[in-house]
């Protein structure tokens, strides 16, 4: 596996030298320190997961029950969706025949639909998720699915034969169902959060059905490990990125983070990584509780799709914005461009490949960026697969905690969701 990060030449600039604090060996050096101390702590379990194989053994057990249905269905909003999306659009080899349909939103027209497309129930799984086993929008579909279940037939003791639950392990509403109905169950660990949870079986079990290898995801994320904590700061690039962000940030006022894979497969990962982002790192306190409203605001894009709208943005528009690339430098399809049509525009692409033509796109992209004098940080990987996603994965949630401790706030709450379902709960009382 081979994931390289490259900087922009400004950031490059700025990490050779050792003039500001951020980047001297002892402020790096102390900020390795404190992340070595969160990821180990027994509360936190995110960062362990790729060497917890039991998680596996489970999903195995369960899916050996169900592996013959073809139209499988997860409910779940948020982590419960995103990160499980995200692998299949990025994985799923083609030659898989299961239909995947996400119930991820409350919106009655969507439902209707999604509940429209499932044609053969007795070859349909509905896989719940929901790590508080309350989650109400998560309930709320399973109210209208057991309505859809019973109006074909299915009586509560059939219920086992089409549930598959994921949620806290001892407590919730979900787990308290799944002992009256006998529904198989898979654990959402009670040390991982939502947004962290793409690795356990909320992303793992739907996985396995889309053929995707979950083994080498695992094996993917865990190669990663010893990069993470390199003692060897001049050489951890992962510092280097975290170190970078917060000094643009400080000294430049740069607020918001653009997340731009060269890959359509990766658009998801950017829909993915914007949860993550925006929902650990903003927050109105600090650790020690003073007002400090910090964040960096997250924008989804995808190349070479948005050169053609948002990029325009992103080189001549507000100097408030670092980009992080994710770029595959060798896609496992390519395309010949050959054509005897004589015309100029398409003798010129004639040479060439589709593959080719994307990595121009990209090059071209980074010397604009370079003459506008916009920070970037670009980061390779050889191949769209298992292994490389395992490795991005477990990179960008650890960058995520690493911001967590520059910014002096905790990536791992989220008070201000919680507010909201307060207020949307007692909105529902008042009418």
């Amino acid at each position: 596996m081979s994931i390289v990060i490259n900087f922009s030449p400004s950031l490059q600039t700025l990490l050779a030298g050792s003039h500001e604090g951020i980047f001297q060996r002892d402020s790096l050096g102390s900020k390795l320190e404190e992340f070595e101390k969160t990821v180990h702590n027994e509360k936190i379990g995110f960062f362990r997961l790729p060497q917890e194989g039991n998680h596996l053994t489970e999903c195995y057990e369960v899916y050996k029950q169900f592996q013959d249905r073809t139209h499988f269905v997860q409910v779940g909003i948020g982590g419960s969706s995103l990160g499980p999306e995200m692998l299949l659009h990025a994985l799923q080899p083609r030659q898989n025949k299961t239909q995947f349909t996400f119930i991820n939103n409350i919106d009655p027209d969507m439902l209707q639909l999604q509940l429209d497309s499932i044609t053969n129930l007795e070859k349909t799984i509905f896989y719940f998720v929901s790590k508080s086993g309350g989650t109400a929008e998560t309930m709320a579909a399973l109210s209208i699915i057991i309505h859809f279940l019973q109006d074909r037939g299915v009586s509560e003791s059939e219920f086992c034969k089409y549930f598959v639950f994921a949620t806290d392990p001892h407590k919730g509403d979900l787990r308290k169902l799944a002992d009256r109905w006998r529904v198989a169950t898979l654990p959402v660990p009670s040390n991982v959060g939502g947004r962290y949870s793409v690795l356990t079986p909320v992303g793992l079990f739907s996985a396995i059905f889309a053929g995707i290898d979950v083994g080498r995801l695992l094996r993917g994320a865990e190669e990663i490990i010893p990069r993470l904590l390199n003692k060897k700061l001049e050489e951890n690039d992962f510092l280097k990125m975290a170190g970078a962000l917060f000094w643009l940030l400080q000294k430049n006022h740069i607020t918001q983070t653009v997340l731009m894979p060269y890959s359509s497969r990766f658009k998801d990962f950017s829909a993915w990584f914007i949860q993550l982002w925006a929902e650990s790192l903003g927050k109105k306190l600090s650790r020690g509780g003073e007002v400090v409203h910090a964040g960096l605001t997250p924008i989804m894009s995808y190349g070479a799709t948005d050169q053609h709208s948002q990029m325009q943005l992103f080189v001549e528009g507000p100097k408030d914005k670092c980009i992080l690339f994710i770029e595959v430098d060798n896609f496992l399809t390519d395309f010949s461009l050959q054509n005897n049509c004589h015309v100029p525009s398409l003798q010129k692409l004639s040479p060439y490949t589709l593959g080719k033509l994307m990595k121009a796109e990209l090059c071209g992209t980074l010397k604009a960026l370079d003459e506008a004098e916009r920070p970037y940080i670009n980061i390779k990987i050889d191949y769209n697969n298992e292994e490389h996603l395992g490795g991005l994965i477990l990179l960008l949630e650890s960058l995520t905690v690493l911001m967590g401790s520059y910014l002096n706030v905790d990536p791992f709450d989220q008070p201000g969701v919680e507010a909201g379902k307060i207020y949307a709960f007692e909105w529902l009382e008042r009418s």
